[in-house]
């Protein structure tokens, strides 16, 4: 069973808002909402359509969606994205960690107190986000073919990214579908729960948070046990996420997520394993690089913009460009003379 990541089109709509159901909630870039899907499908549309190349100094504000799809049935099994740069139509709202040392003379002592600061430190960044997998495909690496495609897309695309990217993780939920962070910080503001709050998030924007939010710093030992101890830790089924974050260069920097505490991992765009590592080649033969002294396995990609394809492969370099297995080679749709882009798997 082969399977490829391409760009999403207005008719995944369906497949995308199923999946939205399954998330658990804290998964503010895929609302199960089928008017903000539809908006989001329409934003990507539009990136997919734009060729100008873009400044990285200066990225716009887009989205681009892609779906994981069953490349003998057509089904659609998973989704991922990518925005350019955030905090460009509402601020980026992050809490960042920092200490305050103070020394007194008469007690001899050294008090450190650990603070939340709000922050819009990491606006202009692009973010990869939205990557959602369907239960019943989480085998075979499928999840690190949705997060590492991204990578592709951006080595291939590159003028049109930010030169630092990040990632957030949802942070701990509990068994009621709420946050402990949320309610010992921002709720005792808002006057809703996490659920709620975060369904208005991914549907309305930020701006609420601007508004309500109090800009002076929390210290963190004024929070109850439950709040502080969620700080920085990704939810259960992110912890893989973020070792292969680490793995691709990311780090934690002491950044967390303002609705649910989790970590925010950022990274060098051009640092990024994926995207440095990337190289473009020929495809010269089409065949099973077996016995071939270079042979790997990889993740291969072709295409510009809305003609973006990428699927595990088998390959070797040759001196007159790449063998790519048939299997991959039909999956992307390339023959003999088309170029690729690949990384090792």
């Amino acid at each position: 069973m082969t399977f490829r990541i391409r760009a999403a089109r207005a008719s995944d709509l369906q497949p995308l808002y199923e999946m939205a159901k399954l998330t658990g909630g804290g998964f503010t870039n895929l609302p199960a909402d089928r008017k903000a899907l539809t908006t989001k499908l329409g934003r990507a549309a539009e990136a997919y359509g734009n060729t100008e190349e873009g400044d990285p100094r200066n990225p716009k504000d887009e989205l681009f969606v892609f779906v994981l799809e069953n490349a003998a049935t057509g089904e659609v099994r998973g989704t991922s994205q990518i925005f350019t740069s955030v905090g460009r139509q509402w601020p980026f709202y992050s809490y960042r960690m920092a200490t305050l040392t103070q020394h007194s003379k008469e007690l001899n002592r050294t008090f450190r107190a650990e603070m939340l600061n709000l922050v819009t430190d990491l606006e202009g960044s692009s973010e990869v986000g939205g990557l959602f997998l369907h239960p019943n495909e989480r085998a075979g690496g499928l999840g690190m073919l949705l997060a590492r495609s991204r990578y592709l897309f951006i080595a291939m695309h590159r003028q049109r990214f930010g030169e630092k990217i990040l990632a957030e993780l949802r942070g701990v939920i509990d068994e009621r579908g709420g946050s402990p962070f949320w309610d010992g910080v921002a709720g005792r503001f808002f006057g809703m729960g996490f659920q709620e709050a975060d369904y208005f998030n991914a549907i309305n924007g930020h701006q609420f948070i601007a508004d309500l939010m109090p800009k002076h710093p929390v210290y963190i030992a004024m929070l109850p046990e439950s709040a502080r101890s969620a700080i920085g830790l990704p939810h259960p089924s992110g912890r893989a996420a973020m070792r292969m974050l680490e793995e691709e260069g990311f780090a934690y920097e002491g950044y967390v997520d303002i609705f649910d505490g989790g970590p925010t991992m950022t990274a060098r765009t051009d640092r990024v394993r994926s995207i440095c590592e990337a190289k473009e080649l020929p495809v010269a033969h089409v065949r099973a690089p077996e016995g071939e002294g270079s042979a790997m396995n990889a993740l291969v990609a072709t295409g510009r913009l809305s003609d973006y394809r990428c699927a595990f492969a088998e390959v070797s370099e040759t001196p007159d460009g790449l063998t790519l297995d048939p299997v991959a080679a039909a999956a992307l749709g390339v023959a003999a003379g088309d170029a690729v882009w690949f990384v090792e798997r």
